[in-house]
């Protein structure tokens, strides 16, 4: 059994977040989410994770003098739940070296557009899709990706696409690719569960079941 703690942010409505817990009590990964890491308390993922019966933890980095002392905290907390994997769900800082190498290639971040366009610092949430409408691609998507020291720049484990039709708005493709996201997601964390994943170079090998 996989155990899982989700990373996210202090806005986001934690709806991937809530497609992983839901997808481990379904049976369609074999794990469970152990921890919810956030940084504010009364965040709507954090609620959600509450009320799914998982545990929380808020660690802010205003807590901290220092990046260093933020990110150790946080390790400490991956630590003590004894975190299989990692999931980032909005989670909007680069996590620290340490954390990275503790857990190379056991954390995940899904984003949404298809690496490595649409990508990079700045790169989130609308940004992306307007973006999108700006540039006039026919195609975009979701990508997850294990996560390195940068950002959106490590190895990639499943991509889908999603159609841009000539009236969408950045409003209506965010709702296309999330539902996408939410399958996307935890399909790549299944296969991690089953251990299927293999880290060779930049790429990612998918491994037959059994």
């Amino acid at each position: 059994m996989t155990r899982i703690a989700v990373l996210v942010s202090g806005q986001g409505r934690g709806s991937n977040m809530q497609a992983i817990v839901d997808a481990c009590k379904s049976g369609k990964i074999a794990g469970e989410v152990v921890l919810v890491i956030g940084v504010r308390d009364d965040a709507p993922a954090m609620e959600r994770a509450r009320a799914s019966g998982v545990a929380t933890e808020t660690i802010s980095r205003a807590s901290f003098d220092t990046d260093e002392a933020h990110d150790a905290a946080v390790l400490t907390q991956l630590q003590r739940c004894e975190a299989d994997l990692i999931c980032l769900a909005g989670y909007m800082r680069v996590l620290g070296g340490r954390i990275i190498y503790a857990y190379r290639d056991r954390i995940m971040n899904v984003h949404p557009a298809l690496i490595p366009a649409f990508c990079g610092r700045g790169m989130y949430g609308h940004h992306v899709h307007e973006a999108v409408i700006a540039r006039g691609v026919k195609y975009t998507g979701v990508t997850v990706h294990f996560v390195d020291e940068d950002y959106d720049t490590g190895p990639i484990i499943l991509q889908n696409l999603v159609a841009v039709d000539p009236d969408d708005t950045a409003d209506s493709i965010a709702a296309k690719v999330l539902t996408v996201e939410h399958r996307t997601y935890t399909d790549a964390i299944a296969l991690f569960a089953q251990d299927r994943l293999r880290v060779v170079g930049r790429k990612v090998q998918i491994l037959p079941p059994g």
